[in-house]
């Protein structure tokens, strides 16, 4: 027998978890169990992405009102899945809701790399799609797709709130069709969607 003084937590818990996951893992290969896992969890979490959608609750200009109308009582974007968050860290979708200028184009790149992949871009209103009334202003973007990817196009000033709940609508059934892919790593054939152009 060893003896008493011997310290018997030298197999700690890491080394348990190490031992056990690589034999577990080579069971798995054998029996393609691991495949068949992967596939079912890609597509719980497809369903999951596309059935709680997180926009970032940040407004510029006047579309912003008819975004806070989607969320309030009378249209509930909730009761769709559409959950408006304050922080980017715990959003997928980037809401883009009023002019860009040259000035506030950083903090746009800023929270966009903030957010977790995947993640999606909605540019809502005519200014954050062409500038709007600001078109070819010395100071103000030609879209906000100049600066970050935009998965779907909300034209309209103001669109109405039924057309952004559309543009959630759309941006779920891209979402069923491409996956939940990183935005850098998307087709790029893959043409934004226009809400009202069929």
């Amino acid at each position: 027998m060893a003896d008493e003084g011997q310290n018997y937590s030298m197999f700690n818990s890491r080394m348990l978890v190490d031992v056990v996951g690589d034999v577990t893992d080579e069971a798995l290969k054998a029996s393609r169990i691991k495949d068949i896992i992967g596939v079912l969890a890609g597509r719980v979490f497809n369903w999951g992405q596309r059935k709680s959608l997180f926009p970032l609750h940040l407004g510029i200009k006047c579309c912003a009102l008819e975004m806070a109308a989607a969320g309030a009582s009378r249209f509930d974007a909730e009761r769709f899945g559409v959950f408006f968050r304050s922080s980017p860290r715990q959003c997928d979708v980037l809401l883009v809701n009023g002019p860009i200028s040259k000035k506030f184009a950083d903090p746009i790149i800023r929270l966009w790399e903030q957010m977790p992949e995947p993640k999606w871009c909605i540019a809502m209103g005519e200014c954050s799609i062409s500038g709007g009334p600001y078109f070819q202003s010395y100071n103000i973007l030609e879209g906000v797709d100049t600066i970050i990817p935009v998965d779907v196009y909300i034209p309209g000033c103001p669109p109405r709130p039924e057309a952004l709940i559309d543009g959630f609508d759309k941006l779920r059934q891209k979402i069923i069709r491409i996956g939940a892919v990183p935005s850098d790593a998307r087709p790029e054939t893959e043409a934004p969607l226009i809400i009202g152009d069929e």
